[in-house]
């Protein structure tokens, strides 16, 4: 019961972060409220496919498929571009701790290359490399996959059941 908690705060988070990123691109105020809750949804996937060990590509992609799903129908009831919802949502899904343990990595490498760790440091790096470049992988094709799917046409031709006539 408590890791829901938990969930529930990292997702809360997440939208906060995503709000963020909406204010620092200058998005429309109109759209804070569905930017900070497909931010949290989106966390909200990704570390519950965490808590069930899932991969954290997977997890990713997940979360960033939920979101660009939900894009389209609010750019459609909002009258913005989808990707006015799910760039700043899905940036917060970065994966920030990897890409730094990643360049701290390289900065030993370089340091001492003589150093009795240094196998196992090229390994870690390596590690969290590949890492950062799976989960970027699968955050922008997540977000891409509904568009693909369910852009055939500009957006204000989708029938959506809940926009306004």
């Amino acid at each position: 019961m408590d890791w829901i908690f938990i969930l529930l705060y990292k997702s809360f988070w997440g939208g906060i972060a995503a709000l963020g990123f909406a204010a620092l691109f200058n998005v429309p105020v109109r759209s804070f409220f569905h930017i900070f809750l497909f931010g949290g949804i989106g966390v909200l996937i990704k570390f519950t496919l965490l808590h069930y060990t899932f991969n954290i590509a997977f997890a990713s992609l997940a979360g960033a498929v939920a979101i660009g799903f939900l894009s389209i129908p609010a750019a459609h009831y909002k009258h913005t571009p989808p990707l006015i919802f799910y760039i700043p949502a899905v940036i917060p899904m970065i994966p920030g701790i990897l890409a730094y343990r990643m360049i701290l990595g390289l900065i030993t490498l370089t340091g001492n290359p003589k150093s009795p760790t240094f196998n196992t440091t090229l390994l870690e790096t390596v590690n969290y490399g590949l890492k950062v470049v799976f989960i970027l992988i699968s955050l922008s094709v997540g977000v891409v996959i509904p568009m693909l799917i369910l852009r055939k046409e500009s957006v204000k031709d989708i029938k959506v059941l809940f926009a306004k006539k």
